[in-house]
């Protein structure tokens, strides 16, 4: 599988770190909050935060699943608000934009969330798929 990433926010790899598997285990690349500034998501609000990131997957027999992390679903109230999120191989071509794939963060918590610059806020696993 073939995945080309585009770093469209500069602060990655300098003001916090580059996606990473949080463990050898991990199946997820965590994903981080690049937001100009500290950003409040009120109980029962969705937004759409920047990953800093552009993906473009070659093979179209592979996509990326963007999920949750399970402790910032438990400990924070901080879901996605699609639940599961898909970089389909045709995700970069078809966009408008600059490529740059955002992660819809609902807070389903009874009191606000504040992310913040460099947060984690979601992680994307790559899986193989077959078309039937």
């Amino acid at each position: 599988m073939k995945v080309q990433v585009k770093v469209i926010d500069s602060r990655l790899g300098k003001e916090w770190p580059m996606p990473s598997y949080a463990t050898a285990g991990s199946a997820g690349l965590d994903l981080r909050a690049c937001v100009e500034q500290a950003t409040v998501i009120e109980a029962g609000q969705t937004v759409l935060v920047k990953t800093g990131l552009a993906i473009y997957i070659e093979d179209p027999q592979f996509a990326g699943l963007i999920l949750p992390r399970s402790g910032l679903g438990h400990k924070h109230g901080i879901v996605l608000g699609n639940l599961v999120g898909l970089i389909d191989s045709d995700y970069y071509e078809n966009e408008t934009n600059d490529g740059h794939f955002m992660v819809q963060v609902f807070n389903c918590s009874d009191h606000e969330i504040e992310i913040k610059k460099g947060d984690v806020i979601a992680q994307v696993v790559f899986m193989k798929y077959l078309i039937v």
